[in-house]
């Protein structure tokens, strides 16, 4: 496969490089995001842009590809809605439009969350965004999914970008062992969220909208 990673550098991002780099069936892999992600590896082509919702100059790079799984994405904490929906909606739907045009059989993973609100009409901010994304990427590309994780353990030295998350995950990493007995459909770590998500590149999924449930 030839796939396509957006947000390399983010938490789950790298966790999904890293997977990708390490899967035999995977021969070629574009990031493409804001800062580079300072890998090596002879598999991994990188393309750095200002601004990841114009993707004109990437058309030729993406047409033909296999699967581009989009892990770019913020906290919404301290942002206003414009500035939330330019990031987690225009930006997304952006990359899922171009696919749609140049890769429109290629499998499309957007990384969302639990608690997403597929209604579009909650109180909850960031929720209905997410939402409203999910819908546009599943009516954009007929193999387009939407991946929502739970509480995810960084594993294989892959660090959070968000300072407030890297101290979350120092305090709750002694009793990740104990959370994964407790709720294994709802915790689960980097490298098995992008396994996951390979594995969905490979053989499709009855369900596009895949719960913790669905990705354990």
């Amino acid at each position: 496969m030839r796939v396509v990673v957006f947000g390399a550098t983010g938490m789950v991002g790298q966790g999904v490089l890293r997977e990708c780099l390490l899967a035999e069936d995977v021969l070629e892999v574009l990031v493409v995001g804001r800062t580079p992600t300072g890998a090596r590896h002879p598999k991994l082509h990188e393309i750095v842009l200002a601004d990841v919702g114009e993707l004109d100059g990437v058309r030729e790079d993406l047409a033909g590809v296999d699967a581009c799984f989009y892990c770019l994405g913020v906290s919404s904490l301290g942002l206003d809605e414009a500035t939330y929906t330019r990031i987690s909606y225009d930006y997304p739907v952006a990359a899922a439009r171009l696919l749609a045009q140049v890769s429109p059989a290629a499998t499309f993973v957007y990384v969302s969350g639990v608690g997403t609100d597929s209604s579009e009409r909650g109180r909850v901010m960031w929720a209905r965004v997410k939402g409203r994304t999910e819908n546009a990427v599943l009516d954009l590309l007929p193999h387009g999914y939407a991946a929502r994780p739970g509480f995810i353990q960084p594993t294989h030295g892959v660090v959070s970008k968000t300072r407030w998350y890297r101290l979350g995950y120092a305090v709750t990493r002694p009793l990740f062992p104990l959370l994964r007995r407790l709720f294994p459909n709802q915790v689960t770590t980097t490298d098995r969220l992008g396994r996951a998500m390979l594995r969905v590149a490979r053989e499709g999924s009855p369900r596009r909208v895949l719960a913790g449930r669905d990705l354990a």
